[in-house]
């Protein structure tokens, strides 16, 4: 069947919550108390193990069928505006996040800026933090930057969102 990238994470969790209730359901149904007296087939949960076990492996089966399509197409489609693969792209958002984060840090110092003073330690002594760049250049810089993230989060969404690629699953 055809997924879309989107889908198919979106199918890749269902599958995991689906894999996560139905062990959380076998430790809760595998084992059972009987107090001294009670007849145990009155207590005994619906449980069995061959059904569970069989249940448990399909899921799996499913997901890793799932991830492997997943990564294949992450690894081979090519986003065009920037000739990298998705896998590329998605090292390079989180780089631009952080080139981001240390750009605006920068670009709201101010030129001087009396340093504050440690708790632990108190001195007479007034210091001064002077910024050894040109904030304006790194305030340009910082719009470019923000503008190139949104237009590479927005080149991926669109491959995510449009791009259909077959999963091999009922």
């Amino acid at each position: 069947m055809k997924y879309t990238s989107s889908e198919a994470n979106k199918l890749l969790k269902e599958k995991n919550d689906l894999l996560q209730k139905l062990l959380k359901k076998e430790s809760l149904v595998s084992e059972f108390v009987v107090s001294l007296g009670e007849n145990p087939e009155s207590v005994r949960p619906d449980y069995s193990y061959q059904d569970t076990q069989a249940k448990i492996q399909q899921l799996e089966k499913e997901i890793r069928t799932i991830k492997h399509a997943i990564n294949v197409f992450n690894t081979t489609t090519v986003i065009p505006e920037y000739d990298l693969t998705i896998d590329e792209m998605l090292v390079l958002i989180p780089q631009l996040t952080k080139n981001k984060s240390k750009l605006e840090r920068m670009a709201s110092m101010l030129p001087k800026q009396r340093k504050q003073s440690d708790y632990y330690r108190t001195s007479n002594i007034v210091e001064y933090t002077y910024a050894n760049f040109d904030i304006a250049t790194v305030e340009e810089d910082y719009l470019k930057l923000t503008k190139e993230l949104a237009k590479a989060q927005t080149a991926l969404d669109t491959i995510n969102n449009t791009v259909t690629f077959d999963i091999p699953i009922e």
